[in-house]
């Protein structure tokens, strides 16, 4: 976790008069490249960080810079606290707690309610309200096997229900729209593959360990592809269902149509998941245009209907 090792570092640079990046690297569990970078980081948030090259070399905080608690503005301490606090309810550990704990050593008594206040005015939850019970003991057991970079087993269900066993060398976790995954080397594809956790059973932290290999991060913003397979669709739908609607297209496309509906100008790829997402409306949507559409939804109705018939 970026925040939480950055913190930690600006204690240990204070703490000691100098310190190596390997030994960094090993504490941390990084590579010494990532220790560069985070050293970039701290440059860059103001506090002078310097290498001393050859023998007994290393990165040290120049002797004449002192931190205080006047440091982190009231902005930035509600800012950490915020995060940490957020991924505290999904991700347990000594480790959040314990950078939670310097975050607040800096707190002035003086502004202590002001950045509690602040630091509340934003509240994420990562915890589902609902759902597979297994995802926050994932979570925990994914981050582990990263840190002692070690391998996972596990069955995993993917499309159209095909059940595969899986080991594979983690990389990285993933929160994206709400669901956890996991970026990792699956040995039994020989590629890079990125896991839903709630499509995983029986996961496992393996004693085998394995060495890094270098990967590049998953694809995640696909807005720009969604753009180009996108179609817009009119669908008629009752006011009943329009929070629902609005998390998949914008108020601006609403408009009323009488005083219990409204049409909807809706973003759609002709696909079964796309498909699901307006039979999830139920009798409050109708596909209004395009025709071949419409005759797909009565068709798949259809095809729901004869399930019940026998």
């Amino acid at each position: 976790m970026k925040v939480d090792r950055l913190v930690s570092m600006i204690m240990i640079l204070l703490d000691k008069k100098r310190i190596g990046a390997q030994e960094l690297a090993n504490l941390f569990e990084v590579s010494p490249r990532t220790i560069y970078r985070d050293i970039d980081a701290i440059n860059m948030a103001g506090i002078p960080v310097r290498s001393i090259s050859g023998v007994g070399g290393g990165f040290e905080i120049m002797q004449e810079y002192k931190v205080d608690k006047k440091f982190f503005s009231t902005a930035d301490l509600s800012v950490l606290l915020m995060g940490l606090s957020s991924l505290s309810n999904m991700m347990r550990g000594d480790e959040l707690v314990h950078a939670l704990a310097k975050v607040k050593s800096f707190i002035p008594a003086d502004r202590a309610k002001d950045i509690e206040l602040k630091a509340n005015q934003i509240y994420v939850d990562l915890s589902p309200w609902m759902g597979n019970g297994n995802i926050q003991a994932y979570a925990g057991m994914i981050k582990a096997a990263l840190q002692e970079s070690k391998l996972l087993s596990f069955e995993y269900v993917a499309h159209h229900g095909n059940r595969t066993a899986r080991t594979v060398e983690p990389y990285q976790l993933v929160l994206k729209s709400s669901h956890w995954y996991v970026q990792g080397y699956c040995r039994t594809r020989n590629d890079f593959r990125l896991f839903r956790l709630s499509r995983m059973s029986n996961l496992h932290m393996q004693e085998e360990t394995f060495t890094p290999r270098d990967y590049q991060k998953p694809t995640l913003d696909f807005a720009g592809i969604l753009e180009t397979m996108q179609t817009r669709i009119k669908i008629r739908i009752h006011k009943s269902v329009m929070d629902m609607v609005l998390d998949f297209c914008a108020y601006e496309d609403f408009s009323p149509d009488g005083d219990e509906h409204y049409i909807v100008s809706f973003p759609f790829i002709e696909n079964d998941y796309y498909y699901n997402i307006l039979f999830s409306f139920g009798d409050k949507c109708e596909c209004l245009e395009p025709l071949h559409i419409r005759a797909e939804m009565k068709r798949r109705i259809h095809d729901i209907a004869a399930i019940y018939e026998s």
